[in-house]
């Protein structure tokens, strides 16, 4: 079966690191493989060279976060004729995904990767400009996804974050984010031990990824006080000299090891006994799957999407959000039956590889195709 040619548009990729921007890489990835065509349209960055059928265009920084751009949105001519459209954004670049959609009478999907009013924190000036942000977010939201013929979700909680909180209507279908197992495996952690001198003779926990104040890593560090282990943070982001100054305060060993190379990522994981993750605002998070992939249980918070991602007993624990006793037993737990967890989380592999995930978007990218036909009623412009 010959696959569409899917035009994807975001305002998220690299050289900024998150799920976003690996999810998009993965998924084109796995389509290019499968003989299919995915170009994508991105902010350009003069940090980073786009590879065969990526296209930057002009962007800005964006002023309320270090390290993110925003594209001015344009459809650069070498996206060629695609079947179908795809929108990672419902903002710059996520408007030249519905102009092309809608200009060439195209079916639009639009991923609804993160919750928008959450960042509200962001750029406000205080709690009423702050909730006055978290509603404008989600009415702008509701217009946007509410124009797409299908809005595509990781997660099962997503879904209903977007029906019942966003107020979405059309079609939205879950399709898992998928991570690549062939690079996310168990490895000799050895060397990377040596290599930021990292404890061979404790337990060794930690988190890596962005650090936005809506990640709750202080709750890391509140957790584990006066336990007989080491953090360890990988990443960087806004947040990060809050956490350190709460780490500073603790009665603990905190190691801050900044930015990981992705090709150093499998070996941090396999050198953790418990990967924590105290976000509440996931859509699915993906570091908790690397973490697992490479054999490792996720102690972290029952909120979003991890509520799904952590099954107590079996790939990990799980505390509701807030209670740090809570948390701190959760990670006492999962150290306890460390070996026996391990072994679960590594037969289950392939469920949240990226080749499964993209099995579920080619099954949804055919659905919205069928329902294309010239009795379907015309989309809301």
């Amino acid at each position: 079966m010959t696959l569409p040619s899917v035009a994807a548009f975001t305002d998220t990729y690299f050289p900024t690191v998150n799920g976003v921007t690996y999810t998009i890489q993965s998924w084109r990835d796995c389509w290019h493989q499968r003989g299919g065509d995915m170009p994508i349209v991105y902010p350009g960055s003069d940090e980073y060279d786009p590879d065969e059928r990526e296209y930057p265009v002009k962007s800005v920084p964006f002023p309320f976060y270090e390290g993110f751009r925003v594209g001015v949105p344009r459809v650069p001519d070498g996206v060629g004729d695609p079947n179908l459209v795809h929108a990672h954004t419902p903002f710059g670049l996520g408007m030249s995904a519905m102009r092309l959609a809608r200009s060439r009478d195209l079916p639009l999907v639009a991923s609804y990767h993160t919750p928008t009013s959450e960042y509200a924190a962001y750029v406000s000036l205080g709690d009423h400009v702050e909730r006055t942000i978290r509603r404008t977010a989600r009415r702008y939201e509701r217009w946007f996804f509410g124009r797409a013929d299908m809005v595509v979700v990781p997660s099962e909680r997503t879904r209903e974050h977007v029906r019942d909180r966003i107020g979405i209507e059309a079609t939205v279908e879950v399709v898992p984010n998928g991570i690549d197992t062939d690079r996310f495996r168990p490895v000799d952690p050895e060397e990377f031990l040596q290599r930021y001198d990292l404890p061979t003779d404790r337990p060794i926990v930690g988190y890596t990824g962005r650090h936005g104040y809506e990640k709750c890593l202080p709750d890391i560090v509140a957790a584990t006080d006066d336990m007989d282990v080491t953090v360890v943070f990988g990443g960087d982001g806004p947040a990060r000299p809050d956490v350190e100054a709460r780490a500073e305060a603790a009665d603990l060993d905190v190691r801050f090891l900044g930015f990981l190379p992705r090709e150093e990522l499998p070996a941090f994981y396999s050198a953790l006994d418990v990967f924590l993750f105290s976000s509440p605002v996931e859509t699915q998070g993906l570091v908790a799957l690397e973490a697992n992939a490479c054999g490792t249980p996720v102690a972290g918070v029952d909120s979003g999407a991890l509520a799904e991602t952590i099954e107590d007993g079996v790939n990990g624990y799980s505390y509701p959000q807030g209670d740090i006793e809570a948390f701190r037993d959760a990670i006492r737990r999962a150290l306890d039956e460390r070996e026996e967890l391990g072994e679960h989380c590594l037969e289950r592999r392939e469920t949240i590889s990226s080749n499964h995930a993209v099995d579920r978007l080619e099954e949804a990218y055919a659905d919205v195709l069928d329902t294309e036909s010239p009795d379907t009623p015309k989309r809301r412009t």
